[in-house]
């Protein structure tokens, strides 16, 4: 799994959210990823410990048992809105930097 585990916790109000009403967050969320292109992924996972790479990874296993499984590569087109390599190549022009790196590394160890 990437990033982190899905931790479940019992009695977590999460899992009685409406489908829909969730789905619709998501959509939201990913479309304000699409637009903010100038928050880099590097940064996002320094703050949160996640990125869109992280999301799309989410969406490809959450699909494992569906009707369309898909796989990665399909899961981080949905939440880039178009293939990752060229999303990258539009929008990310500078290499992490160490501190970057270093923050990354910091924030993902406190993932679940």
């Amino acid at each position: 799994m990437s990033c982190s585990d899905d931790q479940t916790a019992p009695g977590d109000a999460l899992d009685g959210l409406d489908d829909a009403v969730a789905a619709a967050a998501f959509r939201r969320l990913v479309r304000l990823l699409r637009h903010r292109d100038d928050a880099a992924n590097i940064d996002l996972m320094g703050l949160a410990g996640f990125c869109r790479n992280c999301l799309g990874d989410w969406v490809a296993e959450a699909s494992e048992e569906s009707a369309q499984p898909m796989d990665w590569v399909d899961g981080r087109a949905i939440v880039y809105g178009m293939p990752y390599d060229q999303w990258k190549a539009l929008h990310q022009q500078q290499p992490a930097t160490p501190e970057q790196v270093a923050r990354m590394k910091e924030s993902l160890a406190k993932n679940p």
